[in-house]
């Protein structure tokens, strides 16, 4: 058994059938050029022989204090049947069809009887391609996480056909021993807990010292409100070099772009609607808090908040208040051990359980208007059998009171991105792509 730390724990506690707590993947591969219409159908095939299951994708959570407490992983057998399978788009096989139908698997709750993954193998895409779904629960995994155990199961040499299927990559030093006892884990995790409770006065002085952005500040908009459960998905891809070069002309970072870009977009898509707040949207940027070495695959993030400056009309103004919003962020985490900073993360994210209590929604603010994630990706093509990655968008958690999500990550010299949004209460989602793409192509033309 595995011990739950505090966060995969709320994770599971937190998850109802309107907000399912899975993060997911959609890679889409070229396939090569030198094989039949019988390669998805073989590669289906060396998946389901791969019956070698690592214990992380073999938990399912098990209760020991009674029914109203779930604080340790069982390990029991996987039936590949079940969490692999195959689908075929309906013809033309577009992205349209291929969003629809992961879409639909986005919505639906993980089985809390099995282990907490799904992937779907997704044939009939048009120009010889085939895409890959997969679906983790957040208690089980994060973004950072998801995105090395995919490097981890590709190759970047196109000749590899060893087939890695993620669930058979042997355990990290860093990951729990699935043999020890959740007693044993208690003893060697509490003396780490305890010392970070240190970490709560430094928490609160980056707070009153009026550093940070505060949660609860953020405006009311269209995106605040109830969800359902069913999600729609919206997918989009840049050229990495037009980001790079927006960089070096205002001396920000990729992030600040990315979030520069998301800013953007929303502008426009609030304004279309007559919704557009006087005061700028917050968005709760997700850091990573591992160190270089640290193949860790639980949830070690940060969280910081950012003035998105959506009230503002000029774009290179608009992201230049980012930039200043985030340094100054990074300036009070950066100086703070990890455990002092998640105590500070924790400190900033504490109003978000107000939006799972009854009349939350009556509330004149909100904690933050919606969550903007950058997760940096693989740097060089990667291949699947001799398949070529050609993109890779994450698909992470709208909840409620923010009923959408944007993630970024970069595939080789792309930028990839992908939108998850409540399908109630954010209709016209693909639209967010091309005003991500208007957004870009106003910064170049003002500042290159």
């Amino acid at each position: 058994m595995d011990l739950l730390n505090p966060i995969d724990a709320l994770f599971l506690a937190i998850e109802t059938r309107e907000h399912p707590m899975h993060v997911g993947g959609l890679q889409v591969f070229e396939r090569p050029a030198d094989t039949g219409d019988d390669f998805v159908r073989a590669l289906y095939g060396e998946l389901m022989s791969a019956t070698e299951v690592r214990p992380r994708f073999r938990r399912r959570q098990r209760r020991i204090l009674g029914s109203f407490s779930g604080v340790v992983w069982a390990h029991g057998d996987v039936d590949l049947e079940y969490h692999v399978r195959r689908s075929a788009l309906p013809a033309p096989g577009g992205t349209a069809e291929m969003l629809d139908l992961v879409g639909r698997l986005h919505s639906g709750l993980l089985d809390r009887h099995r282990p907490l993954w799904e992937a779907r193998i997704i044939e009939g895409l048009a120009g010889d391609r085939f895409a890959l779904y997969v679906k983790m629960h957040h208690a089980l995994i994060d973004g950072v996480s998801a995105l090395r155990l995919l490097q981890r199961s590709l190759t970047d040499d196109p000749l590899d056909t060893r087939m890695r299927a993620p669930w058979t990559l042997g355990r990290s030093v860093h990951e729990p021993d699935a043999t020890e006892s959740p007693w044993a884990q208690i003893r060697n995790t509490l003396p780490r807990m305890l010392s970070g409770v240190g970490g709560a006065a430094s928490a609160v002085r980056a707070v009153t010292e009026g550093r940070l952005a505060l949660p609860m500040s953020a405006p009311q908009t269209i995106f605040n409100v109830p969800i359902g459960g069913a999600r729609s998905v919206a997918v989009g891809s840049w050229p990495l070099e037009r980001i790079h070069a927006v960089r070096r002309a205002t001396g920000t970072t990729v992030n600040d772009v990315v979030l520069a870009l998301s800013a953007g977009a929303l502008r426009e898509y609030l304004d279309n609607r007559n919704a557009l707040p006087d005061k700028p949207l917050i968005a709760m940027v997700p850091v990573n808090l591992r160190h270089t070495v640290d193949a860790s695959e639980g949830n070690l993030v940060a969280a910081l908040l950012c003035d998105l400056g959506t009230h503002i009309e000029d774009p290179v103004r608009r992201l230049q208040t980012i930039s200043a919003s985030m340094r100054e962020s990074k300036q009070v985490f950066t100086a703070l051990p990890r455990l002092e900073a998640m105590a500070l993360s924790a400190l900033l994210m504490s109003p978000l359980a107000l939006t799972f209590l009854p009349g939350s929604q009556a509330l004149p603010r909100v904690p933050f208007n919606l969550v903007i994630s950058n997760v940096p990706g693989p740097h060089k093509p990667l291949y699947l059998q001799g398949a070529r990655l050609e993109h890779n968008y994450p698909l992470s958690i709208p909840f409620d009171g923010q009923a959408m999500n944007i993630t970024v990550t970069t595939t080789a010299d792309t930028l990839d991105v992908g939108i998850v949004g409540c399908r109630r209460e954010v209709p016209h989602l693909p639209t967010l792509i091309d005003h991500l793409d208007t957004a870009l192509t106003d910064l170049e033309h003002a500042t290159l």
